[in-house]
Order: C-alpha cells, then sequence, then structure tokens
C-alpha cells in the first residue's frame, strides 16, 4: 500500500479592510455593565477595593 498525495487547500481567514467598527460592543453601556459586575460581585469587590483605598489613604 502505498502513499497517495492529498490535496489541501488553505483557508485564510481575515477582516475586512472596509469593515471599521470591529467591536462596538465592548464600549457600549460600559458604566451599566460595570454596574453590573459590582452588584453581582460585591463581597469581592469590597474585599479588594477596601485594603487598596486602606494603603493609599493612610499617611
Amino acid at each position: 500500500m502505498g502513499k497517495l498525495p492529498v490535496r489541501m487547500k488553505a483557508v485564510v481567514y481575515a477582516l475586512s479592510p472596509f469593515q471599521q467598527k470591529v467591536m462596538p460592543g465592548l464600549w457600549k453601556d460600559l458604566p451599566g455593565k460595570i454596574h453590573h459586575k459590582v452588584s453581582e460581585n460585591w463581597i469581592s469587590t469590597t474585599l479588594l477595593l477596601g485594603p487598596l483605598v486602606g494603603v493609599y489613604t493612610a499617611p
């Protein structure tokens, strides 16, 4: 049994140069997203920001 040559096609993915809005949803309603994340994880947010604020406000 010999080896048979197999033809393969190369697939190239690229963004169109005419596409101007690549990630519009990332910055859309950013304050609302931040508020949702903070209110959803308020314990973790407190444990992160508490010591951070304490270190920078200490004389």
